[in-house]
């Protein structure tokens, strides 16, 4: 009888507990559900919101990056102004028919072009600049970084048909003028000598001046540059404003453009040339990824360009 009792109540408990471990699992398994409902629901949302669910805290980064550079960079402008704006809270400050404006105004390549040599060929460096002239390149391997300047002053100076403006004086010093070679006067050279004959018809036409400035390439270059220049503060630095070094070879880098701020700090654009002769290109900011922009209230010397490096007395001013 016991025995019988027993095993009855052994029973009863064995189903309670069976009854209490499926409402327990039907339990957890809406709570599992619902968990899954709102996983799914959070993912749904974030994709609605340009994420994927997962960390993104690099890829955001990356995205402000892009974005940084999209707001100075504009693809789509065809010179210098409309290419590249300035840092947020500065101005252009540029006179009309400066030589600033006339650089402001030199018509790019698209986004994106390549520098090419004389040859034909691409150079071996495409990762310095960010925009590259349509400038015309001398033929042979002359227009190298002192000659892109000569001739983006020159051509300034032709396009207002100031000829008297157009000197530039060779390595050994003799001035060769653009006014006296339009009256149909050559360079003599001599060995280390030179002097003026009078060869040619007069000419003032685009090709004779394009011969002229090939002759001047030929002989000038970065050191007779710096003798044409004198050194100026960097809190003054204005478009057409050098750094260089002179030497067999030099380098030098132009100011292309040149904001400011209410506080008085003037951000600028570098552009050069470069041997083997090939196109100038604005030069990039390598301290800065997003923006070719430099600053002078960052300037410490010796002062790294995407190009070289220079020495503090470098900045310098020609007289032309």
């Amino acid at each position: 009888m016991k025995n019988g009792r027993f095993k009855h109540l052994t029973l009863i408990s064995f189903i309670i507990v069976l009854i209490i471990v499926i409402a327990d699992t039907a339990i957890c398994a809406r709570k599992d559900m619902n968990r899954k409902s709102q996983k799914a629901a959070s993912v749904i949302s974030s994709q609605k919101n340009g994420e994927d669910g997962k960390d993104k805290s690099g890829d955001t980064a990356e995205t402000t990056k892009k974005d940084n550079s999209q707001s100075i960079i504009n693809i789509s402008g065809n010179n210098i102004r409309t290419r590249f704006k300035t840092p947020k809270g500065y101005k252009r400050n540029i006179s009309k028919k400066s030589f600033g404006e006339f650089l402001e105004n030199y018509p790019l390549y698209k986004d994106g072009k390549k520098i090419s040599l004389y040859s034909g060929k691409l150079s071996h460096r495409q990762d310095a600049h960010a925009a590259v002239l349509k400038m015309k390149l001398t033929d042979g391997n002359l227009q190298q970084c002192a000659d892109s300047v000569i001739r983006l002053y020159a051509e300034y100076y032709y396009k207002q048909k100031k000829y008297d403006r157009i000197k530039f004086h060779l390595t050994n010093g003799f001035e060769v003028g653009f006014s006296k070679w339009s009256q149909g006067m050559r360079v003599k050279v001599d060995g280390n000598k030179t002097y003026w004959v009078h060869s040619e018809k007069a000419d003032s036409s685009y090709k004779i001046f394009d011969s002229y400035l090939k002759f001047v390439f030929t002989y000038a270059g970065t050191l007779s540059m710096v003798q044409e220049s004198k050194k100026i503060s960097e809190k003054d630095i204005q478009p057409g404003d050098i750094f260089i070094y002179g030497g067999s070879p030099g380098h030098v880098e132009m100011v292309v453009d040149v904001c400011e701020n209410k506080d008085g700090d003037k951000a600028f654009l570098l552009g050069q040339g470069y041997m083997p002769a090939q196109q100038f290109h604005i030069l990039k900011n390598p301290a800065d990824e997003n923006a070719p922009w430099y600053y002078v209230s960052k300037i410490s010397y010796p002062f790294e360009t995407a190009g070289v490096t220079f020495k503090k007395g470098t900045l310098m001013r020609p007289d032309y």
